[in-house]
């Protein structure tokens, strides 16, 4: 791999079928599919064990090809609860396999994913897989699905995210070089301006003044 290349490892979250694709590339450059598989667990099986297979064949591929970092579908509502249950646990276990291993995660939605390789945030899956199979040159679309979306994240991340992290480092090193950073955890008080001094109030004199006499010199 060239210096300066970005190894991703892509993941479609999924009990049933667990999408893993890893690409290198940069931007500006040509991309490069490395590897593309799919993890696939028994529907009848124990959730327990389907998520443990899900978690030996994520480890068993950052092991591999040792990526820079893992992109990972982020998880959102749905009107199948159970699907969404699925996809959130499979999500878990990938984050969790790739903290294990001292390896950064990035999360992309859906629609950042299909914008980033499309064009168009609300592409179907098969503009999403002729749009892969084209940008990676592939011989033949990959095939399921899930193996194709798992690759669309890997190039995501590398468009997407690279631009990204420079935006995130030229933000840090521009504050480094003026004004401290504050954190969220410091206290909301000391971030308000202190009042100014106030002013002791000028001392009255000790003089007294003596009675003045009533105009018409005696009191009514």
């Amino acid at each position: 791999m060239s210096a300066g290349t970005l190894r991703v490892l892509g993941v479609d979250p999924g009990l049933t079928r667990c999408g893993v694709g890893v690409v290198d590339g940069r931007v500006g450059r040509t991309l490069r599919a490395v590897s593309v598989d799919v993890i696939r667990t028994p529907s009848d099986d124990d959730v327990a064990h389907r998520l443990l297979a899900i978690e030996q064949g994520l480890a068993e591929a950052i092991a591999a090809y040792q990526p820079d970092v893992v992109a990972v579908e982020r998880v959102f509502s749905q009107n199948n609860v159970s699907t969404v249950m699925g996809t959130a646990q499979a999500s878990g276990v990938a984050m969790v396999v790739a903290a294990r291993h001292g390896i950064p995660v990035a999360l992309h939605t859906p629609s950042e994913v299909k914008a980033a390789v499309t064009g168009n945030g609300r592409a179907d899956k098969a503009q999403v897989t002729a749009m892969v199979t084209r940008l990676l040159g592939l011989d033949r679309a990959p095939r399921p699905a899930d193996a194709a979306d798992a690759l669309a994240l890997a190039i995501c991340h590398v468009w997407r995210g690279t631009s990204v992290s420079r935006l995130d480092a030229a933000v840090a090193a521009a504050r480094r070089g003026s004004a401290p950073v504050r954190t969220a955890a410091e206290p909301i008080r000391s971030r308000i301006p202190s009042a100014p001094a106030a002013v002791p109030p000028r001392p009255r004199s000790a003089r007294v003044d003596p009675p003045r006499p009533h105009p018409e010199g005696k009191p009514r």
